[in-house]
Formats: C-alpha cells, sequence, structure tokens
C-alpha cells in the first residue's frame, strides 16, 4: 500500500477564508524557509557532533539523535524541475541510510516547479523515501496579546534547570508518540533550552502536563517543540501554552513577529493563536 500526501483540511473555516490561506506572498515564503533552516542549524547545533554542512541544493542539519526531529535534510533549491529534484532526494536517501537514526527530508512545495510537483509522488517513490508528513509554515504579527486571551488554569514555570529539562523532554516525546528516551536524547544536557530559549512548562494542579517555547531567530519569534500529554489534550492547554511563552519572549524582547511550522493536528491550534498559513512543506522518510 502506497501512502498519498493527503490535502489539509480547514474544518470550519469559510472557503473564502480557505483561498486567502493557499495564497501566500513570496516574501513570507521566502521568511519560512529562510526560518525553518537557520532555527534547525540552531537546535540541531545544539546536539554534541551534529552535521551542519551544505551540499549543492541540499541543507543538513542532522545530529543522528534519537529524537527524530533533529536528523532533518532541506531541499534548499528554488525553481527544481523533475530532474535536479531526483537528484537532491537520491542524494538525500544516500546519506539517511549510512545514519544511525531516522530522520526527514523537507520539500517546500513552493520551490517546486509545475513539473516537479505533478511527478513529486513517483519521484520520491524512485529516490527510495516515502510520505511522512505534512507540515504548514505560518507567521503571525499578533503580539503583545490581549490580557483576555491569557486567562488559563494553568500555572507556568519557566525552564532553568535540568531536571525540569528532562520533563519538558518527556512531554514532548510523549505528545509525539516516542519513547522518553528519545526526549532526553534530544534536550539533556543543554544551556540553551534552560537560557537562551523561553521554555515553558505548564502545569494543571501541580501536575506538568504542557509545553511550548518562544526562541529568538533572525528578528522574530520562532514558536518549538509545543506538545501536550494525551491525558491532557483537547482541554486548550497548547494554545495557553504557546500564547504564554510568546507573552513572556515579547515582553523581554519587544518582537512581535512571530513564525512557527505546524503538524497537521496543531495548525488549526495555531490558527486560533493569531498565525496564519504562508506555505507547506511535505516530509519523507527512507522507505521500510
Amino acid at each position: 500500500m502506497t501512502l498519498q500526501r493527503p490535502r489539509l483540511m480547514a474544518i470550519s473555516l469559510s472557503q473564502s477564508i480557505v483561498r486567502g490561506l493557499m495564497q501566500p506572498k513570496h516574501a513570507e515564503i521566502s521568511e519560512s524557509n529562510h526560518q525553518y533552516v537557520t532555527m534547525w542549524k540552531v537546535l540541531c547545533g545544539d546536539r554534541p557532533d551534529a552535521d551542519l554542512s551544505e551540499q549543492p541544493g541540499l541543507s543538513l542539519c542532522w545530529a543522528d539523535s534519537a529524537f527524530p526531529f533533529w536528523n532533518a535534510i532541506f531541499v534548499t533549491e528554488p525553481h527544481a524541475d523533475p530532474a535536479l529534484l531526483s537528484k537532491r532526494l537520491c542524494e538525500s536517501a544516500a546519506y539517511m541510510s549510512q545514519k544511525q537514526h531516522a530522520g526527514l527530508v523537507y520539500i517546500c512545495e513552493d520551490f517546486l516547479n509545475a513539473a516537479a510537483q505533478r511527478n513529486l509522488d513517483a519521484i520520491v517513490k524512485d529516490a527510495g523515501l516515502a510520505f511522512s508528513m505534512d507540515i504548514v509554515g505560518m507567521a503571525g504579527d499578533m503580539l503583545p496579546y490581549d490580557a483576555t486571551l491569557l486567562d488559563t488554569p494553568l500555572a507556568f514555570a519557566r525552564v532553568t534547570d535540568e531536571a525540569a529539562l528532562l520533563t519538558y523532554g518527556e512531554i514532548n516525546a510523549q505528545g509525539y508518540g516516542f519513547a522518553p528516551e528519545a526526549g532526553h536524547a534530544g534536550l539533556a544536557g543543554s544551556l540553551f533550552w534552560k537560557s537562551t530559549a523561553f521554555s515553558f512548562i505548564g502545569y494543571e494542579n501541580g501536575k506538568a502536563v504542557s509545553t511550548a517555547a518562544a526562541i529568538v531567530n533572525e528578528g522574530a519569534l520562532y514558536v518549538a517543540l509545543v506538545a501536550v500529554r494525551p491525558q491532557a489534550q483537547c482541554k486548550g492547554y497548547g494554545l495557553a501554552t504557546v500564547r504564554h511563552a510568546l507573552q513572556a519572549a515579547c515582553k523581554e524582547t519587544g518582537l512581535t513577529h512571530a513564525v512557527l511550522h505546524a503538524s497537521p493536528a496543531g495548525f488549526p491550534v495555531y490558527l486560533r493563536a493569531g498565525f496564519h498559513r504562508t506555505t507547506r512543506f511535505v516530509t519523507y522518510r527512507l522507505a521500510d
């Protein structure tokens, strides 16, 4: 059975809003790509011995970590045609096949020409890759939030010590379906997440249930590692934690523009947080 790339559904949005979301400006597409690569250079580079090298048409952000988000290859050439895309994906597959841990290849659909978009599934299959998930680039200028939007039953604490950092990693691992050890591998020992990033944990009746971080990157606040424990989901805690992290970062830095890259599950949450769609990335893993 071959997995096909699903089209994101904007449930309960009017058709006019959906059309508006599907027409990003060129500058926002470029910003989304630039923010993704430059932020991942920082986050993957926080891990020991990460490969942050550049190859023709490919940007490597590969920590070979058990936390799979830190193993990434970005296709960076705009207007890629089928032949060029095929070459880059074959190179990516060869690189990934030599690594201990799994990761993803990221392709911005707006960086492909029309022929490459039409033939994408066949090109990917021929390269030995398989569809993983869609990721939506988003941006917003909604900061600072009105105080009425910050009301929540959660209590928040910024991550400043190793114990809190490991809890942060465990919540992300659990929220994304990874083993707890993967969350530890992705964050343990990091000074960045304890001092530079505005990393927050949300507590429900004293129990840690949610995470979100806002990070200063290239003149914007980048939202990363948002997660909610499964038993605490569908309570608005993800939205509340994102707003809290952004508000805290905005207050300290003065930055009011924010960007992120959303999973399908997170997309509607970020719409409510004030973000809008800018572009879409399709990710691929090595085929079984």
